[in-house]
């Protein structure tokens, strides 16, 4: 079933919670203007890091034999990644000779999804509808189900246990005659799966805690409810259907399927241990916990000697810079990747600073379309308009305030940068009048008159 809230917001409130909003917003406009100017600042330090690591930067032709002479180069080598540490899940009783091993953890639970649309009322009111739909599905942590809109979903979660993820990595890793420190530790990714053998008593165990739990919560489908109806909030319930994606538990067809375990409510397979029924046809409360490794592999790194290990070397500017790579690389193919992902964060930012900036512009003007809410179609032109103005403005700034630090950090770039914003800000003061005519005329709005005409 779809559950639906309508509410009513009247006028006074809106207009209230329009005005309320103005100071947030301009919090978010210096916010924002601080991120563009940070971002143009961090990408040129790092270009000018990358660019110094990789002139000082040698290669490391027999990582094996310890190197006196390399102690405090920066060094691009290519070796085993190995250790001999064993890693022990204390919950599960499982120990596994790897650099890394992880536990994730999955429970099947009832999730609310909510879908809101609002209508403007002459008088200035607008009635909000939300429609809220459940499913099942996986989830990283029990859902609680009490907080759900729908009276009839509420309380219907439960799990038959609680575990948590876990990851835990080797101390020493080697790497030829040499040790990886912590980071570059972590950056290793040669993950497999690792195949279970679990202690046949604490399944048993596991499997009667489960059957307990299940029992006692085990309980009918929810059915839709008709909800009370308020003052404020009228809510009602519509037939439709109950959005269920029942998932099945598939265990990959590369990891082994020996040690297979099938008890009533434990199923062990792969590297996956499932806690309910039946795996195929998961119910609300089974858990999935599945079991990964990671593995000694080929690895490049760039790093700075630093007796038996390695750091990362500290540019001139203050930057660090420390890498892991999967397989054997070559230094240009390492530092182009690096300054390659360099300028997709400098775009990221700049588009998320400068959507930042247009949207508290829109935050801070928007009382004006609120304020004409009473005739909605009058506040949508303005609206409109005022979203207009708000997103030309806010490009502009953006590209005001990133050409100003590329001057401030490389002055060629800044300057063509200022000429563009320049143009939009003319485009707009001189062609955006006749622009706003016209739309409002094929919208079949008269246009806005101009003073004294």
């Amino acid at each position: 079933m779809a559950y639906q809230e309508v509410k009513t917001t009247g006028y006074g409130t809106r207009v209230k919670n329009s005005f309320g909003g103005i100071i947030p917003s301009f919090l978010l406009f210096f916010a924002a203007t601080a991120l563009l100017w940070w971002n143009e600042g961090r990408a040129v330090k790092t270009d000018k890091m990358l660019n110094e690591t990789e002139k000082v930067c040698v290669d490391m032709e027999n990582p094996s034999k310890k190197d006196a002479s390399l102690d405090g180069e920066v060094v691009c080598a290519s070796a085993l990644a190995t250790t001999e540490d064993s890693l022990f899940d204390k919950e599960f009783n499982l120990a596994e000779k790897a650099i890394s091993l992880q536990r994730r953890v999955e429970y099947y639970q009832w999730v609310e999804h909510a879908q809101s649309t609002s209508e403007d009322k002459f008088g200035g009111k607008e009635v909000t509808t939300t429609t809220y739909t459940y499913s099942k599905e996986w989830v990283p942590r029990p859902v609680d189900s009490g907080a759900f809109h729908d009276p009839a979903f509420q309380g219907k979660n439960y799990v038959v246990a609680n575990y948590e993820d876990q990851g835990q990595w080797a101390e020493n890793v080697t790497f030829g005659a040499y040790k990886l420190n912590e980071s570059l530790t972590h950056m290793i990714m040669s993950r497999e799966a690792v195949v279970l053998n679990l202690d046949p008593k604490g399944l048993a165990d596991i499997d009667k805690s489960v059957a307990a739990i299940y029992a006692k919560n085990k309980a009918p489908q929810p059915a839709p409810t008709q909800p009370a109806v308020t003052k404020d909030s009228a809510s009602v319930a519509k037939d439709s259907a109950v959005v269920a994606k029942d998932s099945v538990t598939v265990v990959p067809d590369s990891v082994p399927q020996e040690n297979k375990v099938d008890l009533d409510y434990v199923h062990q397979a792969g590297n996956v241990l499932f806690l309910g029924k039946d795996t195929s046809s998961p119910e609300i409360g089974d858990v999935r916990i599945t079991f990964e490794k990671v593995v000694p592999a080929t690895v490049t790194i760039v790093a700075q000697v630093n007796g038996d290990t390695f750091k990362a070397y500290k540019a001139k500017n203050g930057k660090r810079f420390q890498t892991l790579r999967m397989g054997k690389k070559d230094a240009d193919e390492i530092f182009e990747s690096e300054h390659r992902a360099n300028n997709m964060w400098l775009w990221v930012f700049r588009i998320l600073g400068a959507i930042l900036v247009i949207a508290a512009l829109k935050g801070i003007f928007g009382f004006l379309s609120t304020l004409l809410k009473v005739i909605p179609f009058l506040s949508n032109i303005i609206g409109w308009g005022v979203g207009v103005v708000c997103t030309v403005v806010g490009i502009a700034w953006s590209l005001i305030v990133i050409a100003v630090a590329w001057l401030f950090y490389r002055p060629l770039l800044g300057i063509g940068l200022l000429v563009l914003a320049g143009f939009l800000v003319w485009v707009f003061a001189f062609k955006g009048k006749d622009k706003l005519a016209a739309m409002a005329r094929r919208s079949g709005q008269n246009p806005i008159p101009e003073p004294g005409k």
